[in-house]
């Protein structure tokens, strides 16, 4: 069996984004290695989400212990408000559990797929991404399928890219070459396949290379 991803959006309590994060961390991955887990990441939010909203991702080898993902993460966490969390499966990527750990612009794009489109959409996924990391030194972190399908039966994913910055997440969007121009069209071709589908992007707070500074909101 793979092992279950758990995506958790946490609400804080204004400007407490950064203590709320430093508390995941300091706290909530003990209480999640020594149940079998591992924190896969902690994001803050850079566009699309609140200000004071975090997402974090937990990993777990099973489904042991993934009814008490939430709690192993944020009990005792300080002005945390409200959380929702989706767990997830593992479709094309992450094949290995590794957690990310360079510093950039990553962005956190939902699906819902009607169940006959699933698998061309898996396949074109699967052809465009190699072209897609080579031509904009981007890296495709993972494509999970939610456990819970869509209130009408369709298929929701969550598929999270990185990029070195938000100049390049633009830059991927208008091909420049035939080579590019090619992904573009799979990619394309792929979000028609879908009857919903919605982006935001964050900074890893869990990265080792380099602190995000900025401010985005």
């Amino acid at each position: 069996m793979s092992h279950v991803y758990v995506h958790h959006r946490i609400e804080a309590a204004p400007r407490q984004w950064n203590a709320v994060a430093g508390q995941i961390v300091a706290t909530g991955t003990p209480r999640v290695e020594a149940a079998g887990g591992a924190l896969f990441g902690v994001w803050r939010s850079q566009i699309g989400r609140p200000r004071d909203e975090l997402t974090a991702m937990s990993v777990w080898p099973d489904d042991g212990q993934v009814h008490r993902a939430t709690g192993l993460l944020l009990d005792g966490v300080t002005d945390c408000r409200a959380q929702v969390s989706v767990a997830m499966v593992p479709t094309l990527r992450p094949a290995v559990p590794d957690a990310p750990k360079r510093q950039g612009n990553y962005a956190f794009r939902w699906f819902v797929t009607p169940p006959a489109h699933w698998e061309e959409f898996l396949s074109l996924c699967q052809s465009a991404w190699p072209g897609f990391e080579a031509a904009y030194d981007s890296q495709v972190i993972g494509l999970w399928r939610c456990r819970e399908a869509a209130d009408d039966g369709g298929v929701r994913s969550l598929l999270l890219t990185r990029r070195p910055d938000l100049g390049t997440w633009e830059r991927s969007k208008i091909p420049q070459g035939e080579a590019e121009a090619v992904v573009r069209e799979k990619l394309s071709r792929r979000y028609d396949l879908c009857d919903w589908t919605c982006v935001s992007t964050a900074t890893l707070i869990t990265a080792t290379d380099r602190e995000d500074t900025a401010r985005w909101t």
